[in-house]
């Protein structure tokens, strides 16, 4: 992997992880273009990348990070268990069942799903406008709809700001929750998957990796810092939409 190849793909991780958009399809679609194959040497990169894209949530929303907002964390935590659970369970089905076809077709129900709730989602009847309102319940559901998000082509920001809207959480303070979930979250799986191709560093050149960080890290904060402002006046209608074209994209080039 050169240092483009590398900028390009941590630009992709740092754009899509955090938009209701599924990172997968985008790496899928990037690798095919750049000639990048899926060896150990990118599972590894995309390890570094990922721990980019928590550093910003985290930059981000340090304020949060604190004693005072326990209540708050543990709440995070009742919705990080049932995809820790399930997904334990299930990682080797989880393998197994990845095709892109799986991928693009999950695009595809995905972007149907989010112009059928935003079509009945009214934002001034949600019980919870603020992250600090989010019930034990709601918490609950977004976790089981993160559950979803094991499916290839899902998103796990599409999964759980789905779930929390369902719920009756406001779509800012949905998005929100679920940057705060993707820590613990990404921390498991991108610290399981260190481990696991932790050897890959040994002797490799680290410059495309560092630089791959930087850019994933920097596009990560930006697009979050974006989507708050575009939520203040927009929808997740274009995201469906988008999701839907970007299937049929897929299928196409398959």
């Amino acid at each position: 992997m050169d240092i483009f190849q590398a900028i390009v793909i941590g630009a992709i991780e740092g754009f899509t992880e955090f938009l209701p958009i599924s990172s997968t399809g985008h790496m899928i679609v990037a690798s095919k273009f750049l000639g990048v194959e899926q060896s150990s040497v990118i599972k590894a990169y995309e390890v570094i990348i990922q721990f980019a894209a928590i550093l910003a949530v985290i930059l981000l929303y340090r304020e949060k990070i604190n004693l005072k907002e326990i209540k708050l964390w543990e709440k995070v935590f009742v919705a990080f268990l049932p995809i820790a659970i399930v997904g334990f369970l299930l990682k080797d089905w989880i393998k197994s069942i990845f095709s892109v076809e799986i991928v693009a077709t999950m695009f595809i129900v995905g972007g149907i799903i989010f112009l059928i709730v935003e079509y009945f989602h009214k934002d001034n009847k949600s019980t919870a406008k603020e992250i600090e309102e989010v019930s034990w319940t709601q918490a609950l559901w977004i976790g089981f709809g993160q559950i979803f998000s094991l499916i290839p082509g899902t998103s796990r920001a599409g999964s759980t700001i789905i779930a929390g809207m369902l719920s009756g959480v406001s779509r800012k303070t949905s998005t929100e929750f679920s940057f705060l979930l993707a820590i613990p979250v990404m921390m498991a799986v991108s610290g399981y998957d260190l481990l696991k191709h932790y050897h890959e560093f040994i002797g490799a050149d680290l410059t495309p990796f560092l630089i791959g960080f930087v850019v994933a890290f920097v596009v990560a904060y930006l697009t979050i810092k974006l989507l708050i402002v575009f939520l203040q006046r927009f929808t997740f209608v274009a995201f469906g939409i988008y999701r839907i074209l970007f299937g049929v994209f897929l299928l196409m080039i398959i």
